[in-house]
């Protein structure tokens, strides 16, 4: 049950909402509400539609039915690179280009947060000094660490990450630990996929949980 104040129109919002494939459904008609500070997990099985869920969140699938609203208002694609980011299996990283050209690639389309730059947003996640390394020579755990330092640096309020625990150490899990706490005080809130146990617990996250379809 969500603890949204009515009053106060929630920063995400779905309403029946569900999709389906070649007329097979997929997930829904969920109904749930995301409140400014909050941090909720979507648990279920493989192709229980998780990942589905947040690309349609984010506006890269459109619903079979049911509507998207951020703070209140219809989800357009205008709203998309300056209030929700995306974190997915595909990090959206250019292989041939360094750390500090991609986020300042990420900053042209989506906007800089106050108070943060490329350099700093890097040593933040523990890439101080790799600022000028192509991506293609760099990990997979340190490339993921540069789609995070993405995540600070635009302004998005809604931060839909799926398996950000993926290709990381247990330094890597801790920081994004980190980051959603710092995110959540901020004012954001995030909606996270995980099949760990290490997944995100400060306090006690409110869960959606779907199930495959039959």
């Amino acid at each position: 049950m969500s603890t949204v104040d009515p009053v106060i129109a929630p920063l995400l919002q779905a309403r029946s909402l569900a999709y389906a494939r070649n007329e097979e459904p997929i997930f829904g008609p969920l109904d749930f509400a995301l409140a400014a500070g909050e941090v909720v997990l979507i648990e279920g099985d493989n192709g229980s539609g998780k990942t589905t869920l947040l690309k349609v969140l984010s506006g890269l699938l459109e619903p079979t039915s049911g509507e998207v609203l951020l703070h209140g208002e219809a989800l357009t694609l205008a709203k998309l690179s300056h209030q929700v980011a995306l974190l997915g299996h595909l990090l959206g990283l250019k292989l041939e280009l360094t750390a500090l050209e991609n986020l300042r690639f990420a900053i042209g389309l989506g906007g800089l947060r106050r108070g943060i730059t490329p350099q700093l947003a890097l040593a933040s996640v523990g890439l101080d000094g790799y600022g000028d390394q192509p991506l293609r020579s760099l990990s997979v755990g340190q490339k993921k660490r540069v789609a995070l330092a993405r995540l600070l640096l635009v302004p998005a309020a809604l931060w839909l990450l799926d398996e950000p625990y993926a290709n990381l150490d247990r330094d890597g899990i801790e920081l994004v630990n980190r980051l959603l706490d710092h995110h959540a005080r901020g004012g954001g809130a995030a909606l996270i996929t995980s099949h760990g146990a290490y997944a995100y617990t400060s306090g006690t996250p409110r869960r959606i949980a779907l199930q495959a379809a039959a």
